[in-house]
């Protein structure tokens, strides 16, 4: 039985995808660790990218934010994110995909509404 997935959490499917490209949990090198594993690591950043909430409001389950965060910014540094998005859209679907004004919302004044009264 798999634990239940939380809000914004990735399922074991997508895990087995991307787990591969992101960097390797223990390097062996001194220092001290880098905090949670990678898997719990990417939760609570996509926690924090879908919920929209600063990093200081992250939920205890994901561990310390300032160490989250920290973990965040070395792999934005490193292209972490940008791999994965390639990796992904190698063999993305994109036969069905549409944007229109159904999920594109613009603000009035960028629409030519009308202003003033």
């Amino acid at each position: 039985m798999s634990k239940m997935i939380k809000r914004y959490e990735i399922n074991d499917n997508q895990w087995e995808i991307i787990k591969e490209h992101l960097p390797p949990e223990h390097t062996g090198k001194p220092g001290r660790p880098l905090g949670n594993d990678n898997r719990t690591a990417l939760n609570g950043m996509l926690w924090i990218v879908r919920s929209g909430a600063p990093w200081r409001d992250l939920p205890e389950r994901y561990g310390s934010w300032s160490t989250l965060y920290d973990k965040f910014k070395r792999w934005s540094d490193l292209g972490i994110f940008e791999k994965i998005f390639d990796f992904l859209g190698i063999d993305a679907d994109i036969q069905d995909l549409s944007i229109d004004s159904t999920s594109v919302s613009v603000h009035e004044h960028a629409a030519g509404a009308k202003k003033g009264l």
